[in-house]
């Protein structure tokens, strides 16, 4: 895993929408198999709060919306942020109103 160079995609981009209730969870593969890295963009107008998982169902539990405490990420609107997660990991969101949230598997910042 590369940490000093700029983002590189090595497979295909996923999107998915986030919306009040969560979509079925995309798996996004990686060909790196002890971790990954991921380009993660919210190109809505509206906080998602990220779910990931090893399964489809965990990242479905995960994806709540974060008041106290929770596993969930929250993406901030109009951002893009990069992540290490463990390889070929499922992701969903929920979010106040519906937005498109891209997920690029890669190596680097």
């Amino acid at each position: 895993m590369a940490t000093n160079t700029p983002f590189f995609p090595t497979a295909n981009s996923f999107v998915f929408t986030a919306g009040n209730t969560a979509p079925t969870a995309v798996q996004v593969v990686s060909p790196n198999s002890t971790s990954a890295q991921y380009l993660v963009q919210n190109a809505g107008a509206v906080t998602v709060f990220l779910g990931i998982g090893s399964t489809a169902a965990a990242a479905n539990t995960n994806a709540v919306t974060v008041s106290t405490n929770s596993a969930a990420v929250p993406l901030l609107p109009g951002t893009a942020q990069v992540f290490t997660f463990f390889p070929n990991a499922f992701f969903t969101g929920v979010a106040s109103a519906n937005s498109a949230v891209y997920i690029t598997p890669g190596e680097g910042l």
